[in-house]
């Protein structure tokens, strides 16, 4: 599962890192314990350029009845996208990456569960794989949601959690969000754990364990 992440990089880094072609800056503020049902920060190809908006945190299927239902589907299962009802149909068509530069696992130590913060070994911004839907209400009201997809933990995160968000290489990024792509089958050869090596976590606050928590002090490392 993840159920919480950070993103406090320079958007100008982001905008050059992930060749954004659109403004987004001015919605922008560094996070620091980013919850679902949250606005987060996504990106999309619309077939020419990658552009950025902010989708609610919780994939809410076009054909759902409730939004509620957006709060049971905050992660997917790579293993289960291309079958899955809520998902089989985004998988295909609405394909997007959230921009993170950490997330939050809860590890289990004796009868206690100790907040992690998991993030690249050169501390450099990732992206990882997500899905989007437009959903219509019978008020007439369209909110654009996302979920996240997981994947089995390499041995880095095994110690930690026995599910990880797929994260994206830079050569996966440029299959991910091709709309051209359909093939699950051609997809499925990015869904895989993030090398283990260029991984590091280290414990934090237990602070991170309310959302309405967000400041510098939650990344500081417990000692």
């Amino acid at each position: 599962m993840c159920g919480r992440f950070t993103l406090t990089a320079d958007p100008s880094l982001l905008r050059d890192e992930f060749e954004i072609a659109n403004e987004f800056e001015t919605q922008y503020t560094h996070r620091y314990n980013i919850a679902p049902s949250q606005n987060i920060l996504s990106i999309i190809n619309d077939g020419h350029v990658n552009r950025a908006g902010y989708l609610r945190w919780g994939l809410i299927p076009s054909w759902a009845k409730d939004s509620k239902i957006g709060y049971k589907l905050i992660n997917a299962r790579a293993e289960t996208l291309a079958e899955k009802a809520s998902f089989k149909h985004a998988y295909k068509k609405r394909r997007c990456m959230v921009i993170a530069d950490s997330f939050y696992e809860w590890k289990k130590v004796h009868k206690n569960k100790v907040p992690m913060r998991i993030k690249l070994v050169n501390h450099d911004v990732f992206a990882m794989a997500g899905l989007w839907e437009r959903w219509h209400s019978q008020e007439g009201n369209i909110i654009y949601s996302c979920t996240i997809v997981t994947t089995s933990p390499n041995l880095f995160m095994k110690d930690i959690h026995d599910r990880m968000p797929v994260i994206l290489t830079k050569d996966a990024q440029d299959v991910w969000l091709n709309p051209s792509i359909e093939d699950p089958t051609i997809l499925n050869t990015v869904l895989h754990p993030f090398p283990a090596h260029e991984m590091e976590a280290y414990e934090v606050s237990t602070e991170v364990n309310s959302p309405k928590n967000d400041s510098p002090a939650l990344i500081t490392p417990v000692v």
